[in-house]
């Protein structure tokens, strides 16, 4: 279960990234593709299905945000990713803004990564310390 799981949460991660710079992409473009209404519905779905996969791994693992440092960084990491991606896809009101919060979003991304690989909450920034 944990395994068939953890491998659920990754693809998600993956598809989720993947259709966010997607999505970014459009935006930044003015592309009539980031109208579509599949564009709208699809990264909800995988972002739920992330969301659950993750919440199932806590409860398998019995690590819990608040508690365990590192799910800790991840959950705030989270937060500020949701921020900026929201502006970066939606809130943002010139292009440029949107674009660095997009840039920043994408970082951020990065660092909720490297926190879930080193299980650190520095994650990779502790190469640069």
């Amino acid at each position: 279960m944990y395994l068939a799981l953890k491998h659920l949460h990754i693809t998600t991660v993956v598809l989720s990234l993947a259709l966010f710079v997607l999505r970014g992409l459009w935006i930044l473009t003015d592309s009539p593709q980031s109208r579509r209404r599949w564009v709208r519905i699809v990264p909800h779905v995988i972002d739920a299905v992330l969301l659950t996969s993750a919440i199932g791994l806590v409860l398998i693992l019995h690590q819990y945000p608040f508690v365990h440092g590192w799910l800790t960084a991840k959950v705030l990491g989270l937060t500020a990713y949701i921020i900026l991606g929201s502006i970066a896809l939606k809130r943002g009101p010139t292009k440029p803004i949107r674009a660095a919060a997009w840039i920043l979003a994408l970082a951020t991304f990065g660092y909720i990564v490297s926190v879930a690989m080193t299980h650190a909450p520095s994650g990779f920034l502790s190469w640069l310390l």
